[in-house]
């Protein structure tokens, strides 16, 4: 089998390598190298980096549907393979391969459509995700399932963690699904689009914190924006994010009445300062901040200039108000 493969991120890269090490992969289709960062210097897409160290043909398109075609017609590929591709196929680009273009989509199809279905899933507070392996059509991630399997979402997992045991699936099932293609032996089943569901492209700016949410969906949150954008918000005017947290029920942690200077045990807090309200910062208590439903800690943070450490250890070098309000 002649195998076009096309991809961008990091999970592109470890599925490719996956499916170089058992197929002949005539050629790799990725994005163009673009600036990063502050210094905006020039990176290299994470799949062409692994396809130049395996020694696979490397072709870099803004859209492939507009300016590659010809290349991709002259390769001849029996297949063409996409992982975390990020560019929309056209009914031309899509007739090319003798037995279409395979996606590897990492969510249990038809829910989670769209570009950032491994965060979304954990934002939501899903218990298990897994990876599909689909005929790809025009519309979004919406093609007849050749196989699909699940796994468990740990308790604590981040975004980052579970991107990682994804790829490792995606990897493994696309040798499963080529094999099934080259045999005669794949079957497509229709998904069921009434039940479909769309996760749209995430931006660094969905990474503000809204305390006002539940401890629970906080915590599902951070995992989910972990480690990119980062869950996040503001104290003392610089970026503070937000790695782990936990729901406390206060015990004798105390807080103070900002305008009266009454002190309250957070169990009795009665709840009249806004979301994000600082209720305690020692170290012994950690730094504790009102939430929807009660109060959370912010276990392991990062303050703009400073290193990624607990709370505990960030209170040591860091005097953080009673009162104050996260977010300002």
């Amino acid at each position: 089998m002649k195998i076009v493969f096309m991809g961008t991120a990091d999970f592109s890269a470890e599925v490719f390598e996956r499916l170089h090490g058992a197929h002949k992969v005539c050629a790799v289709v990725t994005s163009p190298d673009k600036p990063v960062g502050r210094g905006h210097k020039t990176q290299a897409p994470a799949l062409k980096i692994a396809a130049e160290k395996a020694g696979v043909p490397v072709l870099q398109y803004d859209r492939v549907s507009r300016d590659g075609l010809d290349d991709i017609i002259s390769l001849k590929p029996d297949i063409v393979v996409t992982a975390a591709f990020g560019q929309i196929l056209s009914e031309r680009f899509l007739a090319i391969p003798k037995h279409g273009v395979l996606n590897v989509h990492a969510s249990l199809l038809p829910k989670y459509r769209g570009a950032s279905p491994i965060q979304q899933a954990i934002i939501d507070g899903e218990e298990e995700t897994g990876v599909t392996i689909m005929r790809t059509v025009k519309d979004v991630d919406a093609g007849d399932i050749i196989l699909q399997r699940s796994l468990t979402i740990g308790d604590r997992e981040t975004a980052g963690e579970l991107f990682d045991r994804l790829a490792e699936l995606g990897g493994e099932l696309i040798l499963e699904a080529v094999s099934l293609v080259e045999n005669g032996k794949a079957q497509y089943v229709p998904q069921n689009h009434s039940r479909a569901t769309i996760c749209r492209m995430i931006k660094k700016s969905d990474g503000i914190i809204d305390f006002s949410k539940s401890a629970e969906a906080l915590g599902c949150f951070v995992r989910g924006m972990t480690p990119w954008p980062s869950a996040y918000t503001r104290l003392d005017g610089k970026t503070l994010k937000v790695f782990e947290i936990e729901k406390t029920d206060g015990g004798e942690l105390r807080h103070v009445n900002v305008q009266n200077s009454e002190a309250y045990s957070i169990e009795n807090y009665d709840g009249e300062y806004p979301f994000g309200t600082v209720v305690a910062a020692d170290i012994k208590s950690g730094l504790v901040v009102k939430a929807g439903d009660g109060c959370i800690r912010l276990k392991e943070i990062q303050l703009e200039g400073s290193k990624r450490m607990s709370d505990r250890e960030f209170l040591k070098g860091h005097k953080v108000e009673i009162g104050a309000r996260l977010g300002e």
